[in-house]
């Protein structure tokens, strides 16, 4: 699995409880993510941390905010991780993530992360995926609301693969 990575999408504290913009079943997508991630390094595939940085004066995640940070237990598993800061919905566009998959010789990504409709849907049918083979890991990604949630999924589904956590290293 090491032409797979596992790319993990805006897993920042704004997302949760105690943040600017609170997401529906943050707390038990971020389980999901790191049991996720420790079976992405059991299996040598290489994760990739995306974090999304704000402009000043946003409604959240600002620069130089205790709310923009990635998620404390997650940052502290994945500390070895690379981080790749972006300042839009795509985490392809202005970034070194098509350079950084390029140098580990990636040709598939699985996609999990915050916010289904906007930056894990952006980055999986961004035009700099077409060259991979694109899955989006539906448990393992949340937004505003559960509804909302399934509604983005129903619009990938014609277009990226759905997975559930449990299926990518079974048997």
């Amino acid at each position: 699995m090491k032409d797979t990575a596992l790319i993990i999408i805006d897993i920042q504290n704004d997302y949760f409880a105690q943040g600017k913009f609170p997401l529906a079943d943050s707390d038990t997508v971020l389980t999901r993510i790191m049991q996720l991630a420790n079976q992405a390094i059991s299996a040598s595939m290489p994760v990739i941390l995306v974090q999304h940085i704000g402009s000043p004066g946003g409604p959240f995640f600002n620069p130089d905010n205790e709310g923009t940070e990635i998620h404390p237990q997650l940052k502290q598993m994945l500390a070895d991780a690379p981080v790749i800061t972006k300042q839009h919905a795509d985490a392809f566009w202005q970034t070194d993530l098509s350079s950084t998959l390029e140098e580990l010789q990636i040709q598939n990504l699985v996609i999990c992360g915050m916010m289904t409709q906007n930056c894990v849907t952006h980055t999986a049918i961004s035009t700099a995926a077409d060259k991979y083979q694109v899955a989006v890991v539906a448990d393992c990604c949340t937004t505003v609301s559960t509804l909302l949630h399934q509604i983005a999924l129903a619009a990938l589904k014609p277009r990226i693969e759905l997975l559930e956590s449990h299926d990518i290293f079974a048997g």
